[in-house]
């Protein structure tokens, strides 16, 4: 491939896309830093972590038919504005409820950034194998991002203060601004419709409905918590069908008509559920159990982190070679295989084994990102790039949110059903004990000293049980997924 301006525009998209998926998963690691540091309360920490993904899933589209309409150029431009302010503002948040509202107006930014730059490679890359290979760069930016998320918190937690994660996006953001101005070409309106500003809240309210409703029913149940979860589920089901039966939908609908475009969305999701959760839980792992600091925790998954990082350079020649769809299928397969054996690792054992499951499961990953990334873009018309970019973000950030919060809740029940320390607790501290390897950490300065090493034991045994079961229910939904993807996806000759 011989140089061409199109390739600096190729490294301007991926510069841009880095720090976005840095911090979806930044914080993973800094939950006990975060609850110190700000006194933030376990729903707190979550709704800081996960209102990020959550609100990018929600906005994602209709930025995505914004930049339909006005151009990739400018949407890349005003979303970079809006995340170089919002992370100065969460650099400096001075307690938990400002710095989810920080969040919030971080994923507004990313929102825009994210569609307008699989839009600009899209239109930047008219032959398909080049197009494929800027794809298995971007999918490999925002993999890698995520990937090396808790490394970096990690790294700047040990030396820095704890906003210096959110501070070190601001020199990316401003040299990106300016190479958008003077490397990237301006581009005519090209749709007039109006935007349906509705619809987006519609989404956002039935996703957040849903995931509160799951989060919070699951530690103290009350009949009110069923009732928001169903009124989300109704409000996606209103959602569905405005965009079908509008004149002037959201996004087009019809776009899942196709099964390259269904079945690269299901991918995504459940692909980034498991990276995500995967990290969430080792992490947590590592730091309550084994005791690592989160600079060490990091450390510890590196080689994960590398082998996502460079699965570019493999999938992008499998991609040409074999096609979306059977790249997807193997790789979603090696991915439940590295999750099952993964489950039955002890983090005591031999490292080198620990070490060869991990990068499996990273290279297998990244490649069903980037199967899924290509056979959406290439299933949608070059005139709806940008929606077709929104679905693919939608995807990634979805899968993010729910990655989040499905190994939560399940690693939560799991944890309630291994622990054995109710003997040495009282009711009120057993019932803020029960639901989390976290939350029984916080109550240890009120326990009777005589009994904190039966607690942290217990606490730890469960914890290492709950994580081996979420391994092995992962496994399997990787497995089932790959397996009717084999069976119903249906290539276009």
């Amino acid at each position: 491939m011989t140089f061409h301006p199109k390739w600096l525009i190729l490294a301007v998209v991926v510069g841009l896309y880095l720090p976005i998926a840095i911090d979806a998963t930044v914080l993973h690691i800094a939950v006990p830093t975060l609850s110190n540091e700000l006194q933030a309360n376990m729903s707190e920490l979550l709704w800081i972590i996960d209102i990020y993904p959550l609100l990018m899933a929600g906005l994602i589209l209709v930025m995505g038919a914004l930049g339909d309409r006005i151009g990739y150029r400018k949407l890349m431009l005003i979303g970079s504005i809006i995340f170089g302010i919002a992370s100065a503002f969460a650099a400096f948040a001075p307690n938990a409820e400002i710095l989810i509202l920080a969040r919030a107006l971080l994923a507004l930014g990313a929102s825009m950034i994210l569609p307008g730059t699989l839009a600009c490679l899209r239109y930047t890359f008219v032959d398909e194998k080049e197009r494929n290979f800027a794809l298995g760069m971007w999918v490999m930016a925002g993999s890698a991002g995520a990937a090396f998320g808790p490394l970096v918190g990690g790294l700047l937690l040990e030396y820095f203060f704890w906003g210096s994660v959110f501070l070190i996006n601001l020199p990316i953001i401003l040299v990106v601004i300016v190479s958008i101005l003077y490397l990237i070409p301006k581009q005519q309106p090209i749709a007039k419709n109006p935007l349906n500003l509705m619809d987006a809240a519609i989404l956002i309210s039935s996703i957040l409905f849903v995931i509160y409703s799951l989060k919070s029913g699951l530690r103290d149940f009350e009949i009110y918590h069923l009732l928001l979860g169903f009124i989300g589920v109704v409000l996606g089901i209103v959602f569905t069908r405005k965009q079908i039966n509008s004149s002037y939908p959201l996004f087009d609908i019809k776009l899942f008509a196709s099964d390259s475009v269904k079945f690269g969305f299901m991918i995504s999701v459940v692909a980034m559920i498991a990276l995500v959760g995967f990290e969430l839980l080792i992490s947590q792992k590592l730091q309550y159990v084994y005791q690592y600091s989160p600079l060490q925790a990091g450390l510890y998954i590196f080689p994960f982190m590398i082998s996502v990082s460079v699965g570019a350079l493999v999938s992008s020649p499998l991609l040409n070679k074999f096609g979306p769809k059977k790249v997807a299928v193997v790789s979603l397969l090696l991915s439940a295989i590295s999750m099952y054996f993964l489950s039955n690792i002890s983090l005591n054992s031999t490292y080198l084994n620990v070490v060869f499951w991990m990068i499996l499961l990273g290279l297998s990953i990244l490649c069903a990102f980037l199967a899924a990334t290509s056979a959406i873009l290439s299933g949608a018309p070059i005139e709806q790039a940008a929606s077709a970019g929104a679905i693919e973000g939608m995807s990634y950030e979805l899968g993010t949110g729910l990655g989040v919060t499905i190994f939560g809740l399940l690693a939560s029940y799991f944890y309630m059903k291994n622990i054995d320390f109710k003997q040495y607790l009282t009711s009120e501290q057993f019932d803020i004990a029960k639901s989390s390897i976290g939350e029984t950490y916080q109550i240890m300065s009120e326990i009777k000293p005589e009994n904190v090493e039966q607690v942290i034991a217990s606490a730890n045994s469960a914890f290492v049980m709950s994580h081996e079961s979420v391994l092995v229910v992962s496994a399997w939904i990787l497995f089932i997924l790959s397996i009717v993807i084999g069976f119903f996806w249906k290539e276009k000759k």
